[in-house]
């Protein structure tokens, strides 16, 4: 499978906002807070002029998949999911990035960063309802129970990650310090997902 291998402060600097890529430093040495990180990378920045309608579809979608870390051809795949679901399309693939099991490892603070989750699962350090999970796209469900190997909850640099409390756990999670163990209390309701993203322009963006 295709990754990305270049800098991910780009990507920040491309869409021209946080999306959270390299963990903690991003909120204390992010290349936005810097005069050089307020142009888009590249050769002529920021480019001049309206942003025509396609544009704004565009680097919506792009914004999207790369705060989940997903291809193209992975997040066109939710997307096609997404549509033959009942309901809102737009939620609906929103619905299906969260409950990943790289982003819910993430969001309870297991990880620093979504990079570092799917390391973390890829390596066999995660657990669901007591089942080594080592797929990052796996979907969780409501009811599910997600803990941490022995092993990688002795490091010492997880351990202090686990002891600071996350900003990141959502309402339909749930997170247990003494057991060091998260749950999922239920499908995210559109109200409860407060990501900076647009699923409407997606939606418009696939729909032309």
């Amino acid at each position: 499978m295709s990754r990305y291998l270049g800098s991910v402060c780009k990507l920040c600097r491309r869409e021209r906002e946080k999306l959270f890529l390299k963990g903690e430093r991003c909120s204390s040495k992010c290349a936005l807070d810097r005069k050089r990180g307020k142009n888009a990378p590249g050769q002529h920045g920021v480019p001049k002029g309206k942003m025509s309608e396609y544009a704004k579809h565009l680097r919506e979608k792009q914004k999207a998949r790369r705060f989940y870390n997903l291809t193209e051809q992975q997040f066109k795949h939710y997307y096609e999911i997404a549509e033959k679901m009942s309901g809102s399309t737009g939620y609906n693939l929103i619905k299906l990035l969260e409950m990943r099991l790289d982003n819910v490892v993430y969001r309870l603070g297991f990880a620093s960063s979504k990079m570092m989750a799917r390391q973390t699962i890829g390596h066999g350090n995660i657990l669901v309802n007591g089942k080594k999970i080592d797929i990052a796209r796996y979907q969780v469900k409501a009811g599910d129970i997600i803990t941490a190997s022995e092993k990688y909850k002795n490091n010492s640099a997880v351990k202090n990650l686990i002891e600071k409390p996350s900003a990141n756990i959502a309402p339909w999670l749930a997170f247990s310090k003494d057991k060091v163990e998260g749950s999922v209390i239920s499908e995210p309701i559109a109200d409860e997902i407060s990501q900076p993203i647009n699923s409407n322009l997606i939606v418009e963006y696939y729909s032309k």
